[in-house]
This record gives structure tokens, sequence and C-alpha cells, in this order.
């Protein structure tokens, strides 16, 4: 059971994420998982149900980005969100962030929903959406995320226009789409970084190549 998830095993599991959660963040993550096992039975949301490697997989993996990009005080748009990885988790890690989770599962929207109303977040909207049934230049983003999506070619599209002037996306990745889309000649791309207790899976942080230009 979830609940059997001490404090410290939290805590360990996401050290080498460089996450180091205060109390009330463990409380939370704990929550979450709770949550989160409890609709898996009737909603699919993960395939990974064992509590520790849900703290690893999904919320390590996630909270690792707050290293990355100054997410503090800032807005952020996470495209296919699904169970709100990485954006509840970087939400948890970050309380200031403005979220905005993108998610077409309607079923999925209900379970972000709740999460958000069980662990008391603010300033988070869900969008029961496809990404193109959204104006991009209407949610002013300073920040994209996107983890496990396929849909590269129209993601990067929209992002040009979603985001802010110095405006980032991130992905998470495996390593040949990190390899194939670093090479997208409309963006400029930070080398790829491997994500911790991982063989062949990165995160890639870039911006549009006009922005450059300017």
């Amino acid at each position: 059971m979830p609940s059997s998830l001490k404090d410290q095993q939290i805590s360990e599991a996401l050290r080498p994420f460089s996450v180091f959660p205060k109390k009330e963040e463990v409380a939370k993550i704990r929550e979450y998982i709770s949550l989160l096992l409890k609709w898996n039975r009737l909603v699919s949301l993960t395939t990974v149900t064992d509590p520790l490697e849900i703290v690893r997989r999904h919320f390590g993996e996630s909270m690792f980005a707050a290293n990355l990009l100054p997410v503090e005080n800032c807005r952020l748009a996470d495209f296919g969100t699904g169970a709100g990885f990485p954006g509840l988790a970087l939400k948890i890690a970050a309380p200031d962030i403005q979220i905005e989770l993108i998610e077409s599962n309607k079923k999925k929207c209900a379970f972000l929903s709740e999460a958000v109303r069980v662990l008391e977040l603010n300033n988070v909207n869900v969008h029961s959406e496809r990404l193109e049934q959204i104006r991009p230049d209407s949610l002013h983003a300073n920040v994209v995320t996107a983890r496990a999506v396929g849909e590269f070619k129209l993601l990067l599209r929209w992002s040009a226009e979603a985001l802010n002037a110095g405006g980032e996306i991130m992905l998470w990745l495996g390593a040949e789409d990190a390899a194939r889309i670093a090479t997208n000649p409309s963006w400029i791309w930070q080398p790829a970084i491997k994500i911790p207790d991982s063989q062949r899976r990165f995160i890639l942080v870039g911006h549009p190549a006009s922005q450059s230009q300017h």
C-alpha cells in the first residue's frame, strides 16, 4: 500500500535526481500516489504500480527538471500531461509556478482535477482539449513541457507560438528521439541531459531559433 512508504524512503528515492523535498512536499507525494493508484484501477493512468517505483520514475524524473530551468514564478504549459507528469510533480517542487495542464482524455482530466483539489494546489488549470484546439498565443507560457509524447512536429510548431520571449521547451525523450529532434533547424537546443538512474532517457531543452535572431 502507498501509505506504507516512509518519509525517508521517498526522500532517498528522490536523492539521485538532486531532489530534496520538504516534509509537506513528501506528504503531498504520498497522497498523490495513493490517489493515483486508487484511480488507476478504473482509469489507465500508469503501468508503474509499485509505490517506490512511482516515486523514482514519475516524481524523480519530473522533479529533476526543476534544477534545469528557472521554473519558479513562471507559467508552465504541460502538453499530454496524462496523470500529471511532469506538470503536477513540478508544481509540488516549485509551488509558485502557474500550471496549464493540457490533456485530451476526459477521464484523465477528471483525475487531474481531483488531484489538484485533494492536494490543495493553487494556480493550476486543466484543459480537456487537444493541442490544436488551443490558441498558442492564449497561454503566454514561459516553459512548455512534454513527457512521453509522439506528436513532436505539431508540438514544436505550436510551442514556437505559445512561448513568451525567452521561453523554452523541455522534452523527456529516448535517445533516438533526442538525437533526431536536436537536428531540427527551427530550434536552438542545449546538449541533451541524461536523466539519472536511466540508460537511454534524456531531457532536451531548447528555444525557437527565431528568438535568437532578435
